[in-house]
């Protein structure tokens, strides 16, 4: 009789290493034209742009373009999908300045914030000013198609900021609403960012549309476990400070979750911090104890986890590959990084 071996406990965890690895010589491209891109005589501009695009981080959205344009069969020496890479990365990049100015926000990948050491008119301009830059770039890849899906990711984005602040501190706020929000502020670009790998690589047929899918789904996973990390995960990995979504009043599924699953004493905890930011010592403790009683970051992990195994089935038409099983792989990583 064959001896099982279990293997629980040695599975290796998963990372964005093997997707780097082979989108390396496109990645080094990318980060030289972001360099290039962001020049101007204005010293204030390139300054603040890089500290916030210079600081680098792994680049997630410009890689799901070079991937998927690599996927689909397009010559990594084409500079067009470089470019589409930038531009993404440049959209990326002024909504996040418009976040923290939004959201007063202190940290951001570990470091301070433009708007706090800046000031938030200069963090909202230069946000504006890396827009335009994307918008020239689409301009130079010379495809009206690209320029219709960015400049629509761009004005979803946008909706979806405006969707998220009429439904700040609303405790009431359902979870299709907060399913609303993430589509258009975080997954739409994912999905565009992979859409247009395709379109750059001349595949407008069922690839673009597995592409899109594709994007879509894991950046709904991605900004699922985002959220359950603000109430679990530990600072030094986050690169901001835990319980931020909770100081502002951010309506995310963990508190959707424990708020429709509480007593009429802890909805009454929830409408005080949460509603009327009324907080006070023990309060971001209390709120991680009640999501944990009723399980809604397990609940939210478990949603990422759909999510996730729906991006993963739209890599399926596409024949196995080294590039292939490093898409996949990036999937996992976007959601383990809870653990």
């Amino acid at each position: 009789m064959a001896t099982v071996v279990s293997l629980e406990g040695k599975r290796k965890a998963p990372t964005l290493d093997p997707l780097l690895a082979l989108c390396a010589d496109s990645m080094v491209q990318v980060d030289r034209e972001i360099r290039v891109r962001m020049r101007s005589p204005v010293s204030l501009i390139p300054e603040l742009a890089t500290h916030l695009v210079g600081a680098g981080g792994k680049r997630l959205r410009p890689l799901l373009t070079v991937s998927a344009a690599r996927l689909c069969g397009h010559p990594s020496t084409d500079e067009r999908a470089i470019k589409l890479a930038t531009c993404v990365e440049f959209i990326h990049s002024a909504t996040l300045l418009h976040d923290d100015v939004v959201d007063v926000s202190a940290l951001r990948r570990g470091k301070p914030t433009a708007n706090s050491v800046w000031g938030d008119k200069a963090s909202v301009l230069v946000g504006d000013f890396l827009f335009t830059r994307a918008f020239e770039l689409m301009v130079e890849v010379g495809s009206l198609d690209i320029l219709g899906v960015l400049s629509r990711a761009s004005s979803t984005i946008a909706e979806g900021e405006v969707l998220q602040l009429t439904s700040q501190r609303d405790i009431s706020t359902p979870e299709a609403t907060y399913l609303e929000v993430i589509k258009a502020k975080t997954a739409k670009l994912f999905a565009a960012a992979a859409e247009v790998g395709a379109m750059v690589a001349g595949r407008n047929g069922p690839e673009r549309v597995a592409l899109e899918s594709f994007g879509m789904n894991l950046g709904i996973a991605f900004q699922l476990v985002d959220d359950a990390l603000d109430y679990s995960g530990r600072e030094a990995q986050l690169g901001k400070t835990v319980g931020d979504d909770f100081r502002e009043g951010k309506i995310t599924l963990p508190v959707i979750l424990a708020f429709l699953r509480g007593r009429a004493s802890e909805r009454e905890f929830w409408k005080r911090t949460i509603e009327t930011l009324d907080q006070q010592a023990g309060d971001l403790e209390r709120a991680q104890a009640l999501i944990d009683r009723h399980g809604a970051l397990a609940d939210t992990f478990e949603r990422a986890r759909h999510y996730g195994a729906m991006a993963r089935d739209a890599l399926g038409l596409f024949p196995d590959s080294a590039l292939k099983a490093a898409l996949l792989e990036a999937v996992d990583f976007a959601i383990d990084r809870a653990h």
